[in-house]
């Protein structure tokens, strides 16, 4: 009888190249570095083969010969010893055995056979990190085992390969081994057919890995250079040191730079930093033992920096001196890149010595008027920087005049009438601080200059103090602000009269010290302008008369203690924009939110 079926042997013989190949390139990628092989290897697992042949033999007793496809036989193992003479060669001793299939009628023995042989031929290894494909060729005994005929023994062939995954340095699991059998067998008379096996054997198991030394590390170079940040014009070290060279040769060096200047045979080099801009440099040493993989290279990097000059600034103590006095200047300098300093000094007028922190001013010979001295710092690269300051000469003070009769300046004290200055409400605004100040009010202030700056020639040590208050309907920080621009408003109009700055005494009350409701009504009463039908009128408005008697500034005289006097300017000609109680601007603040509408 006779069995067809058609070979899929060929078509994984066919492929199998090219999952070898795609394996090696699989390989290539994922090696991080080559591993050393190992001398000897042992591989043991499970056996699959396909014959790929048709058997031809004599049943007992006929005369015709009969034939049957052989099936697949996976009942197998293998083993196989490879002697590596380098990490890609070695001999590989194999052995493999699939034994029959147990069944007893002729019929269903004719399609069985087992296999073995033992062969030897040269593999063909790619190593990488975690995978090993290989290639081999194998020839020696096959032995052909059918069911249903006696043993043949024919010399063979085998060839193909496979894929290790490496686990460790000696162990592997070998995921596939594939080969091609090529042998031939004759079970009937000369002139019959062969029993001709084109077939596969597959395998798969673990390969044990022996023996094998760690290949020496290849040679390396480390480059340094010190320092690491320079100046142009400092010297740089560079410094190179080999590993792994052979230490029966002798290292020699070669060092190169990249926009420097650099030579040498030996290990450490000077690198010349004259005239380079700042930035960033290399320079590179090249080692060799002589032999061809003796052979290092190193890079080491440092950068010029920046110069920075110096920085300085200088004072005068005192800052007035008198005509043919003396001043001392003091230097304050520093180098942000920590270099020597020298110092020197000039001036506008008079002499000035000295070569370090401190000079001295003499103002011989100088004008009244100020002196410019200028302070001069330079580091060891000429780098330089200057400060100025200014000593004021002051003239010879005049006589002091003659001693004023005490009489006269309690004339001056009596006639010096201090007076209150009301406001309209939130006047002055923040937006127009120059503004707010009534007629009427402005004219007392500058009655009030006009006396004062007449005082001050008898007790020049007189100061005015003013404190300023806001009614009650503002918040705290809106009445500090409101009444620190009243004070500024006031104070302005003292200075434009005559009166000295440094005479001026100020205080920010707010909402302190308000005045009562009582008291109101004690000054009304008091007040000698007003007729009883004013009166009258302004206690039914006595809400409003005291929220408009406290937007004011009190006013006192520092050396008598005498204080202003607190009368509401009922008949002055703007009267009624002094007790207006509503805000006329209507402007939004700084925040966004709308200005108070009251104040």
């Amino acid at each position: 009888m006779s069995f067809q079926l058609k070979s899929r042997p060929c078509r994984v013989l066919a492929l199998m190249p090219a999952m070898v190949a795609l394996f090696c390139s699989i390989a290539t990628v994922v090696a991080a570095q080559e591993p050393p092989p190992p001398k000897v290897e042992l591989f043991g697992g499970y056996s699959y083969i396909y014959p790929g042949g048709t058997v031809y033999g004599l049943q007992p007793g006929a005369l015709s010969p009969v034939s049957s496809l052989l099936e697949s036989n996976p009942r197998g193992a293998g083993a196989s010893l490879t002697y590596d003479f380098n990490r890609w060669f070695g001999l590989t001793l194999d052995t493999s055995i699939d034994w029959g299939s147990g069944e007893s009628t002729f019929a269903t023995r004719i399609d069985d056979a087992a296999f073995s042989n033992i062969s030897i031929g040269p593999k063909f290894t790619y190593r990488t990190k975690h995978f090993s494909p290989f290639v081999e060729v194998l020839i020696g005994d096959h032995r052909l085992m059918p069911d249903a005929f006696h043993d043949v023994d024919k010399f063979g062939l085998m060839a193909g390969g496979g894929l290790d995954l490496d686990i460790s340095r000696h162990f592997a699991l070998r995921l596939f081994r594939a080969d091609f059998v090529y042998s031939n067998y004759r079970y009937v008379a000369p002139g019959g057919p062969d029993t001709e096996i084109r077939g596969v054997r597959l395998q798969a198991g673990v390969n044990l890995m022996f023996g094998g030394e760690t290949p020496p590390p290849p040679p390396s170079a480390a480059c340094s250079a010190q320092p690491d940040e320079v100046f142009a014009g400092e010297p740089v070290t560079g410094t190179a040191a080999g590993s792994h060279f052979n230490s029966k040769r002798m290292i020699r060096y070669s060092w190169s730079g990249t926009g420097v200047k650099v030579a040498g045979t030996n290990a450490s080099t000077q690198v010349d930093t004259s005239g380079l801009q700042p930035g960033m440099y290399s320079v590179n040493a090249n080692l060799s033992d002589g032999s061809k993989p003796g052979v290092a290279s190193c890079m080491a990097k440092f950068t010029v920096k920046q110069p920075r000059p110096p920085v300085i600034a200088c004072s005068s103590d005192p800052g007035s001196i008198r005509t043919g006095g003396r001043a001392t200047i003091r230097s304050s300098a520093s180098s942000p890149d920590a270099r020597n300093l020298s110092y020197s000094y000039s001036a506008s007028a008079g002499d000035v010595s000295g070569t370090d922190a401190t000079a001295t001013l003499n103002s011989r010979d100088a004008r009244p008027g100020p002196i410019t001295v200028t302070c001069n710092v330079s580091d060891d690269r000429n780098l330089t920087a200057s400060s100025t300051t200014v000593v004021n000469v002051e003239a010879p003070p005049p006589p002091p005049p003659p001693p004023t009769p005490a009489p006269r300046i309690k004339e001056l004290e009596t006639r010096l009438a201090l007076h209150s200055i009301y406001f309209a409400t939130a006047q002055p605004y923040a937006t127009k601080p120059k503004g707010g100040l009534l007629p009427s009010q402005e004219q007392i202030l500058v009655t009030l200059a006009q006396d004062y700056t007449e005082y001050l020639k008898f007790m020049p040590d007189a100061h005015l103090i003013l404190g300023a208050h806001a009614d009650s309907r503002g918040t705290p920080e809106y009445n500090k602000r409101l009444t620190e621009r009243r004070l500024a408003r006031a104070t302005v109009t003292l200075i434009a009269n005559g009166v000295p700055a440094d005479h001026i005494d100020t205080k920010s009350y707010g909402l302190e010290n308000q005045l009562t409701a009582d008291q109101i009504k004690e000054q009304i009463a008091d007040n000698p302008d007003l007729t009883p039908q004013d009166r009258k009128q302004m206690l039914a408005n006595l809400q409003v008369m005291v929220l408009a008697n406290n937007r004011r500034i009190d006013v006192t005289l520092s050396t008598t203690g005498q204080e202003s006097t607190r009368r509401y300017p009922f008949n002055a000609k703007d009267f009624l924009a002094l007790i207006n109680t509503k805000d006329v601007e209507k402007k939004t603040t700084g925040t966004g939110k709308k200005a108070p509408t009251k104040k």
